[in-house]
């Protein structure tokens, strides 16, 4: 048997009458940047997220750029951002010229150590920026209790934790806005490039917009000088019928975790995902941590199945960040867990007998 690690496939065969429609009609009304359809996907996921403004941008990394910018982060500045995540997280922050500072992770959760966020503020602070990662949202009732006593604005990334919960409010729904991806692999995915930023405050989505679109609200009417990052028609056609699916794939990417944790708790050798209480975990990613991981996922792949990890090497220990004269002993948690970190499938589509077949070649190899 071969498991993929994700299968689009799968998922666009399960609804492709209404993906084939939906493209062919940009098609058709050859609307293929901007338009009814793009503005029809904003307001769409606004009403189902709950919030009143979402601005659809080119990509999820434009978001946290745009976020930044507009709220006059620049040079000088630093922004606080978490060790262990996707590189978009800290490198937006040095695009607009200021500074990343990375906390290390949770032991437990894997997100940052909101214990540590504190150490690390200074007079350069100007925001700080906690990770949904994997679907697990931060500790966010301590998080904000840092912003209202610093006066720090949060930018939540919520690339990976479309419609995660904490205590009752989703991701993105806590800071002063949540930036989205929609890459493919994601689990409201696009067919390309695609993200959004959610915000209630009016006068930043005002901002965001306009920084987004050239600076200008109206073609050639230029407040400031922006950026071009639009969503094209395809993707929004495309995200507007998954959107759709979303609640009831997010069920099935929980269900799936389930099924994993039950048939994989019994192993010493591996630490299962865990679930902070008064969450709803969306499990983008279903990622444990394994002795001898390297040696686990060869064995995985000689056996049809596809892992990953997320990631390989986390943020500051990475080249690029050389010049913030950090060392791994500075982030010690996230340090460790980037040699034992394993992503496993996870996808809606997946059924109990290709989990069966994960979990029996996991026991196999401990055995």
């Amino acid at each position: 048997m071969k498991v993929p690690f994700v299968d689009l496939k799968a998922q666009y065969k399960s609804i492709k009458e209404e993906i084939d429609e939906a493209i062919q009609s940009v098609l058709d009304e050859t609307a293929f940047i901007g338009g009814d359809v793009v503005e029809s996907f904003e307001k769409s996921f606004a009403d189902l997220y709950g919030v009143k403004h979402c601005i659809s941008t080119a990509n999820g990394t434009d978001s946290l750029y745009i976020i930044m910018k507009m709220l006059g982060i620049g040079p000088e500045d630093e922004v606080i951002t978490v060790a262990n995540s996707w590189i978009s997280s800290s490198e937006t922050i040095s695009q607009t010229g200021a500074k990343p500072v990375f906390v290390d992770i949770d032991p437990v959760f894997y997100t940052i150590d909101e214990n540590e966020i504190e150490s690390k503020i200074t007079d350069k602070t100007k925001a700080i920026i906690p990770v949904h990662l994997y679907g697990q949202m931060c500790q966010m009732n301590k998080l904000m209790e840092i912003s209202e006593k610093y006066n720090l604005p949060i930018i939540e990334d919520c690339a990976q934790s479309h419609f995660s919960e904490f205590n009752g409010t989703k991701a993105g729904l806590f800071g002063v806005a949540g930036s989205f991806s929609f890459y493919p692999g994601k689990n409201l995915g696009a067919y390309g490039d695609a993200g959004c930023i959610i915000t209630n405050n009016e006068e930043l989505a005002t901002k965001f917009r306009m920084f987004a679109r050239h600076g200008a609200l109206k073609k050639h009417h230029h407040e400031i000088e922006g950026i071009n990052s639009r969503l094209d028609g395809i993707q929004a056609a495309i995200l507007s019928v998954k959107l759709n699916y979303i609640h009831k794939w997010t069920e099935s990417r929980i269900k799936n975790a389930e099924f994993y944790s039950k048939a994989l708790s019994n192993i010493r050798q591996i630490e299962i995902p865990k679930v902070r209480n008064n969450t709803k975990h969306s499990f983008h990613l279903y990622v444990i941590r394994a002795e001898n991981r390297d040696e686990l996922a060869a064995h995985l792949e000689k056996s049809g199945i596809s892992t990953a990890i997320h990631y390989p090497t986390a943020l500051p220990n990475l080249p690029a960040y050389n010049y913030l004269n950090t060392n791994s002993e500075d982030f010690r948690v996230a340090s460790k867990y980037q040699n034992e970190i394993l992503s496993i499938p996870m996808f809606p589509e997946l059924n109990d007998d290709e989990m069966t077949y994960v979990t029996e070649a996991i026991k196999k190899f401990y055995s």
